[in-house]
């Protein structure tokens, strides 16, 4: 059973949760992308709070600017230090610690920071197609491949985007999922009651989601007028912000168009305890499209000594 409420954090912000399993048990918790919401893990949530799947606590957020969360205007708000102090700010509300971080898309950005940064919070980190800053910063830079496949966010920082992704019944947004892998359908999972989820989610605003592209400048540079925007070509991250000790298991499904695989070369030397499982026709949204294989890979992960 989900249950449904709204947690203030002390700096202010409320973030809206999904929940399942008996409090004070050991905790999972499950961060999502965009442009989804976290009623995308009520499948997981509901399998790894029963007994015979480990009796877990299991916590999906609505990450800030999503869905009942609090949607600050500014796009500043959206930096990576605000979203890592949302997620250990709500760790702290329940209990302190976290068995497992369970994380996808922009969920993935927030969980690869938290883990590098504040280790301490969780025994384990799993991610399931989200780049790791290291290497997704060196595709950016010097990969065409990277950049043509990373352009969307170029449009998502537009002052219009949020008004041009309203427009047509939400028609950009359903072709995030239906235009993001293969053809031979894998989009079967995107059924009238889930597209009526989602649709109840962007009606409650599109500024927030998009304001994590504006404040991100992990982004394929604009050169040259209008622009002149380096994006990615100007950044640097400090070895020691990138450098994951925890075991972490990579779910990568490799039909990804917008996250090539060759984001996972190198990744072996950040996360030196990574137990990387590629996952072949599966596009990004393997959360939805296959359930079942990610409980398994997810059960086999949390049955192992940390």
């Amino acid at each position: 059973m989900i249950e449904t409420s709204l947690q203030a954090l002390p700096h202010g912000i409320t973030l809206s949760c999904r929940s399942s399993g008996a409090k004070g048990r050991p905790v999972l918790m499950f961060l999502h992308g965009f442009p989804e919401a976290a009623f995308v893990w009520d499948g997981l949530l509901e399998h790894f709070a029963r007994p015979e799947n480990g009796g877990y606590r299991c916590v999906a957020p609505n990450l800030r600017g999503f869905e009942q969360s609090s949607a600050p205007a500014e796009a500043a708000a959206y930096r990576p230090k605000h979203l890592v102090q949302d997620i250990a700010a709500l760790i702290a509300l329940e209990g302190g610690h976290l068995e497992c971080l369970i994380a996808h898309d922009w969920g993935g950005a927030v969980a690869w920071n938290l883990a590098a940064g504040q280790p301490a919070l969780m025994n384990k980190l799993a991610i399931i197609n989200s780049p790791h800053p290291g290497t997704f910063l060196r595709e950016l830079q010097h990969s065409p491949e990277q950049q043509a496949a990373s352009a969307y966010m170029n449009f998502l920082i537009r002052p219009d985007a949020e008004a041009l992704l309203a427009e047509d019944d939400f028609r950009r947004l359903w072709e995030f999922f239906t235009k993001m892998g293969a053809a031979d359908g894998p989009h079967a999972w995107l059924t009238d009651s889930v597209r009526e989820q989602y649709r109840g989610i962007w009606r409650q605003g599109l500024t927030g989601p998009c304001n994590y592209y504006r404040a991100s400048p992990l982004r394929p540079p604009r050169p040259g007028p209008p622009h002149n925007d380096p994006a990615a070509a100007a950044v640097t991250i400090p070895r020691e912000m990138l450098e994951v000790h925890l075991p972490t298991l990579v779910l990568w499904a490799m039909d990804d168009i917008a996250l090539p695989a060759s984001l996972l070369d190198g990744l072996d030397d950040y996360v030196p305890r990574m137990d990387l499982r590629r996952i072949e026709g599966a596009t990004h949204w393997l959360v939805h499209e296959q359930p079942a294989l990610v409980a398994s890979h997810l059960q086999q992960f949390l049955a192992k000594p940390a």
